[in-house]
C-alpha cells in the first residue's frame, strides 16, 4: 500500500448528512493537492462514488476539516467542503449546519477543546462564511455523550441532543440578508425572494413552478422540467446577488414553499442544487426561518407575518425541523437542535494527485 496516502479520518454523522472528518494538519496545505486527496478519497467521478467512502449522494459527499481557531471568540475553526459525486470538484462556497452538529463533539475527542463535566459549548468558527456558531455538547466526565432522548426527523432512532446557535447569520457570503436590495423580485415571472442567512437561497412558491410542493424528494428530483426550471431561476438570482455565474456552484440553493399542511409554520422542499434533500439543510432551516419572519418575502407571504421571538416549525419530506427565532444585541439569532455520532475511525487513503477542477 506504499503507493497509497494514509490520512488519519474520522466518519461521523452530523445532522441529516454524513462525511469524513479530518484535522487540517493532516491535509496538504496547497488546495491543488487537498482538492485531489478529497476527490480520491470520496471517490468522486462516479454516481456512486464506487472507488470512495462517499456515499452517491449530496448528503454522503460531505467533508468537515477541523483546526485551532484562527479567529478571536473561537474554539476552532470548521472548512466544510461540498464533494461533487458526478464531477471532479469540490466547492467550498456553501456551510453545512448539518455537518456542523459533528463539529463539537469531533473537536472534543481529537483534543482541541477540553470537555466540561455536563456539557461543553465549543465556538466554531465557519471559514466558508466567516460566521461564529455556538455548540453546545453533551458531555460526562470529559467524554463526549452520543447516547442520549433526542430524535430528529430524517435519523432514526435517538441520540443525545446538539443545541445550535447561529449568531448573525444574515449575509453569510454576500455581506447582505438581500443582496439584490429586496425582499421580492420577478425572475422569469415568478416571485422570488433572494436571501443570505447562513446560506444563500432563492426561495420561490411550488404552485408558481407547477408543483404542489408536498411531492416526495424523490419524485422532485426525478421531474427535470421542474429541475430545469428552478436551474435557470438560481442561476439568473445569483447574478442578481452579485455572485457571477454560478453555474458550477451549489448556491445559492434553491427553495419551493407552500403551506404547511400538518401544523407547522411551511412546508419547504430544499435543492441541493440539483437533487431535492431529503430532509432539510440546517442551514437551509436558518435561512427560511428569518424568510417566513421577514416582511415582504415570499416565505413570510405564504406562512403570515409572525413577530420575535418566534417559533418557525418547517415541514420537509423528512418530517418537521424547529427553529427559534429571537434578537440579541440587535441581531437574530437562530436556535436548533440536531444529533450527531461517530461512525468509524481510522485511515482514509487517496491515490496520487490527479487534475481537479476547481468551484469557488
Amino acid at each position: 500500500m506504499n503507493d497509497l496516502t494514509r490520512i488519519p479520518c474520522v466518519l461521523m454523522r452530523g445532522g441529516t448528512s454524513r462525511g469524513p472528518f479530518f484535522l487540517d494538519r493532516d491535509l496538504p496545505a496547497d488546495r491543488g493537492r487537498r482538492d485531489a486527496t478529497l476527490l480520491s478519497i470520496m471517490g468522486s467521478g462516479h454516481p456512486l462514488q464506487i472507488d470512495g467512502i462517499g456515499g452517491g449522494n449530496p448528503v454522503t459527499s460531505k467533508v468537515a476539516i477541523i483546526g485551532p481557531a484562527t479567529v478571536p471568540g473561537a474554539d476552532v475553526d470548521y472548512l466544510f467542503a461540498q464533494v461533487r459525486t458526478d464531477r471532479q470538484t469540490v466547492d467550498y462556497s456553501p456551510n453545512c449546519g448539518n455537518m456542523l452538529a459533528a463539529v463539537g463533539p469531533f473537536a472534543i475527542e481529537a483534543g482541541l477543546v477540553r470537555a466540561g463535566e455536563t456539557s461543553t459549548l465549543v465556538r466554531i468558527h465557519n471559514v466558508n462564511t466567516h460566521k461564529i456558531i455556538e455548540a453546545k455538547v453533551p458531555t460526562r466526565h470529559g467524554q463526549v455523550t452520543y447516547l442520549g432522548d433526542a430524535s430528529i426527523d430524517g435519523v432514526p432512532g435517538l441520540a443525545a441532543p446538539i443545541a445550535l446557535t447561529f449568531l448573525d447569520a444574515a449575509g453569510a457570503k454576500t455581506g447582505k440578508l438581500f443582496p439584490t436590495g429586496r425582499p421580492l423580485d420577478v425572475i422569469d415571472g415568478v416571485d422570488v425572494t433572494a436571501i443570505d442567512c447562513a446560506i444563500p437561497m432563492v426561495l420561490m412558491r411550488a404552485e408558481d413552478v407547477g408543483v404542489t410542493g408536498y411531492e416526495s424528494a424523490a419524485a422532485l428530483t426525478a421531474n427535470r422540467d421542474l429541475i430545469a426550471r428552478i436551474t435557470a431561476i438560481r442561476v439568473a438570482a445569483g447574478a442578481l446577488m452579485g455572485m457571477g455565474d454560478v453555474s458550477d456552484m451549489v448556491i445559492p440553493k434553491p427553495v419551493i414553499v407552500a403551506r404547511a399542511r400538518s401544523g407547522g409554520t411551511l412546508s419547504v422542499r430544499y435543492f441541493m442544487p440539483n437533487d431535492c434533500h431529503p430532509a432539510l439543510a440546517t442551514t437551509g432551516a436558518v435561512g427560511i426561518a428569518t424568510a417566513a419572519v421577514s416582511a415582504g418575502t415570499v416565505a413570510a407571504a405564504v406562512a403570515g407575518a409572525a413577530d420575535l421571538p418566534a417559533l418557525v416549525r418547517l415541514e420537509h419530506p423528512g418530517g418537521r425541523l424547529d427553529v427559534q427565532l429571537e434578537t440579541r444585541n440587535g441581531s437574530t439569532v437562530a436556535g436548533l437542535v440536531r444529533t450527531a455520532r461517530r461512525l468509524f475511525e481510522g485511515y482514509a487513503f487517496a491515490k496520487p494527485d490527479e487534475r481537479v477542477e476547481h468551484a469557488a
